[in-house]
């Protein structure tokens, strides 16, 4: 009998020998939320993942070091939780909703009982200090908190060195977008001020319960060091919201409120090399950070 993970050939088929039992299935899902009373709310953006295949796939995806220490945060009834911890890796598991955090630890006793989980109750966008550090994040974010999560625990957490996270399309296209681009813009810009962020592909609606109206992808961010400058990130942040929040304006005009005049933000923006004329889709992360330095 082939060791469970390893590729096995059975009727000139190649499969993969592994308990089917160890993840959780759709019937599965329904079963425990039924038993636990648990009714997936949008308030809490709870769509439950379901298929095995795409729960090793997203495993696969993350590129995780053998062993190496996964902090997720929404596991909900424990799909991913379990992938995770099939394939080797401690897990940190953050949930916000008290009953699902309470039954976690149950769930992966009986399927996977030698794995190493620790389950934090909490508000990620208000983590606890850990009592371990993750390097890596894996996680179906619940789409309407995705982007502050992400950027809240990369700032929180740098030992993070990669994330990979599921979230709404529309998102995944935003966070991963380049300069010039239409869909560039804040999400954009601060994540690549912490990491180079890239799509890593489409998870179809089926594979979740309930069946979600919009579509899901994933995104991948490896960290690199910020640009270099003299500004702070909460300056070079400040920058990025005000060049933003009228997109249609120049930055001579759209940064006139943050340098106090619009002759003043022209002398500062060309300071730091940048055209006041121009408009702040068309900037990276480093333009912002000189804009943000310049005196």
């Amino acid at each position: 009998m082939p060791e469970p993970g390893r590729p096995a050939t059975w009727g000139g088929r190649q499969t993969v020998a592994m308990a089917s039992s160890v993840l959780l299935g759709p019937a599965e899902i329904r079963l425990l939320a039924e038993g636990l009373g648990v009714r997936p709310t949008k308030t809490l953006g709870q769509n439950f993942l379901h298929d095995p295949n795409t729960i090793r796939r997203i495993v696969r995806t993350a590129e995780l070091e053998p062993g190496e220490h996964v902090l997720e945060v929404g596991p909900g009834l424990g799909s991913l939780t379990l992938g995770l911890l099939e394939a080797g890796h401690p897990v940190t598991a953050v949930e916000i909703d008290p009953v699902l955090a309470a039954a976690l630890p149950a769930t992966v006793a009986e399927r996977l009982p030698e794995a190493s989980l620790t389950v934090v109750e909490a508000d990620a966008l208000h983590l606890p200090p850990l009592v371990t550090t993750p390097t890596a994040l894996v996680a179906n974010l619940p789409y309407n908190v995705a982007v502050p999560v992400v950027l809240t625990l990369l700032e929180a957490l740098p030992l993070l060195r990669s994330c990979l996270v599921m979230v709404q399309a529309e998102v995944a296209e935003r966070l991963a977008a380049a300069p010039g681009s239409k869909v560039y813009g804040v999400p954009s810009v601060k994540a690549a001020w912490y990491a180079d962020t890239t799509r890593a592909g489409a998870v179809p609606r089926a594979v979740f319960w309930p069946v979600p109206n919009v579509d899901s992808g994933l995104v991948r961010l490896v960290r690199r060091d910020p640009p270099l400058t003299s500004a702070t990130r909460r300056e070079v942040f400040t920058v990025i919201d005000a060049a933003f929040a009228q997109r249609r304006k120049t930055l001579r005009a759209a940064l006139a409120g943050w340098a106090g005049s619009a002759p003043e933000a022209e002398r500062r923006i060309v300071a730091a090399g940048v055209d006041p004329s121009a408009r702040g889709e068309t900037l990276d992360v480093g333009a912002f950070a000189a804009i943000a330095a310049a005196r």
